[in-house]
């Protein structure tokens, strides 16, 4: 209990005091400075409550999303300098595949984002895309330069036998002869080529984004 301070023995009206008064009980002066009631304690705030971070949807791959062309461009260059290689056709396929898988990958790595399946089908779209416009262009540029080589004889024979030293056989190179020649033929392989370029790593792309959401 605090200390109650000095109380008067009489109050100013005359009248005598007991101990500890905290009122005349003749005129009801009080006698105390002190206040009758305690003042009741102001309620504490309370604490706010931590605010969530807000959820970041992860951006729609396609030709908006700048990280995914930048990706798509190099798993796309890469993978046409592997399967310029020469290797059997069989490994060709696996470059185009395991370079749609390598794509969702890089992506999920450098974004921070999960790929779903369909974002992977994508991905690896996108990729084999890349890899076959870059084939598209030096295939055109070499495919004008034959066709100015193959008006003189001695350039033909000289074009015969790069091709023999780069480990071609005489059929194939008979073959690629015949199709420089041959505008249908060159539509349909590169109908075929276009096919095959962005179907297999767009299947890769699946793959390797359902592994690693697994993982």
């Amino acid at each position: 209990m605090g200390d109650t301070g000095f109380v008067a023995e009489f109050c100013t009206c005359g009248a005598e005091l007991p101990p500890d008064a905290r009122f005349c009980h003749k005129c009801g002066k009080p006698q105390r400075d002190e206040p009758f009631f305690a003042a009741a304690e102001a309620p504490a705030a309370p604490e706010p409550l931590p605010q969530l971070p807000a959820t970041v949807a992860p951006p729609e791959i396609g030709f908006h999303n700048g990280l995914a062309l930048r990706v798509g461009l190099l798993s796309g260059s890469l993978a046409f300098l592997a399967s310029s290689l020469p290797f059997h056709p069989a490994f060709r396929l696996l470059f185009l595949l395991g370079a749609g898988a390598f794509a969702v990958y890089l992506y999920r790595r450098r974004s921070g984002f999960p790929v779903e399946i369909r974002g992977g089908m994508k991905m690896g779209w996108i990729t084999g895309l890349f890899c076959f416009v870059i084939f598209t262009l030096l295939f055109t540029i070499s495919f004008a330069a034959l066709a100015v080589i193959t008006k003189d004889g001695s350039m033909t024979a000289y074009m015969r036998d790069n091709l023999s030293n780069m480990g071609m056989s005489q059929d194939n190179i008979r073959q690629a002869m015949e199709i420089f020649e041959n505008p249908v033929q060159i539509l349909g392989m590169l109908f075929w080529l276009f096919v095959t370029s962005t179907f297999i790593p767009a299947l890769g792309g699946a793959l390797g984004a359902r592994l690693l959401n697994r993982n």
